[in-house]
């Protein structure tokens, strides 16, 4: 594990807000993923759909993240600045691809199916050209037929995954009817631009993982392993996001930066305040007590958690 430098891995929020506690989850299971393998930690800003940035968030998570000790390798990644390499990626597509005319309303009207991630399978509508009096909204990916739809993988966490294209996603959005590139597209470019080896994330992006992968064997781009993390929930059950009132993580001094990096710990899995360890007190001795912790829980589990 410590010495394999071929390990590129990245966190890359979206500056929609400053981080919560679900996405500091995911920021250190990133963060001590890529340390126990000895790799390198990225960062991107994930904000290609520049109309939901909030201003000042993107300097915001930088800044938390340099108070937590975090620290990345090489420059931030900004998606709004990389349009043309989108377009590039999409030519690649266009023949696989169509111009869609459909509203969301219309799209769950079909009532063709729901997806595991909760929204509405395309019913493929638009497959043979717009309709009369319909005009483009988007454009989107054929997926392969039924039956040969199928995409498999190993997550790290949740092992063998099944998913079929056709019945749990249909076709789906390239670019949005806003004109925004969609996260599928654009997290795929990123990831083979930047040579990302591991993707290590919250398990709400999980049914995302199919689509990407099918993209990226249509673009000829290495697939990197993935780890998704279970999600921090509210008393509700609900995932724990700024949609479902989640504060941001704003600490003030060292010992509440500990503090905050601790609850992530525990909610990994790793018990670093525990009786039996000498407490954490200091970012200094967080960071090497989290990185053991971390490799000694993949050993533990045959490097597949």
């Amino acid at each position: 594990m410590p010495g394999e430098a071929h390990y590129i891995g990245r966190f890359a929020p979206s500056p929609t807000g400053r981080l919560h506690a679900g996405s500091l989850v995911a920021a250190v299971a990133s963060y001590l993923d890529a340390r126990a393998h000895g790799g390198r930690w990225l960062v991107r800003i994930e904000d290609v759909d520049e109309a939901r940035s909030a201003p000042g968030a993107a300097d915001a998570v930088l800044d938390l993240l340099r108070q937590l000790g975090m620290h990345r390798d090489g420059e931030v990644m900004w998606q709004s600045r990389r349009g043309a390499l989108y377009q590039a990626a999409f030519e690649h597509l266009r023949e696989a691809s169509y111009p869609c005319g459909c509203n969301r309303r219309e799209i769950a009207d079909s009532r063709l199916g729901t997806a595991p991630d909760g929204s509405a399978v395309y019913p493929g509508t638009c497959r043979q050209g717009l309709g009369a009096g319909k005009a483009m909204r988007s454009l989107r990916l054929r997926v392969p037929a039924p039956g040969e739809d199928l995409v498999r993988f190993v997550d790290r966490f949740a092992g063998p995954v099944l998913h079929y294209l056709a019945r749990d996603a249909g076709d789906f959005v390239l670019r949005r009817a806003d004109g925004y590139w969609a996260y599928q597209l654009a997290v795929v470019v990123d990831d083979a631009a930047q040579g990302v080896t591991d993707v290590v994330r919250g398990a709400d992006l999980l049914d995302s993982t199919p689509r990407q992968i099918y993209l990226q064997r249509l673009l000829g781009v290495p697939t990197p392993r993935y780890l998704h993390v279970p999600v921090l929930r509210n008393e509700h059950g609900e995932k724990l996001s700024k949609q479902t009132g989640a504060c941001a993580v704003t600490p003030q001094g060292e010992a509440e930066a500990v503090a905050a990096l601790l609850a992530a710990a525990r909610s990994l899995g790793l018990p670093l305040d525990t009786a039996a360890r000498e407490p954490c007190r200091s970012l200094a001795a967080f960071w090497p007590a989290a990185i053991g912790a971390w490799a000694s829980l993949l050993a533990a589990h045959g490097e597949t958690l």
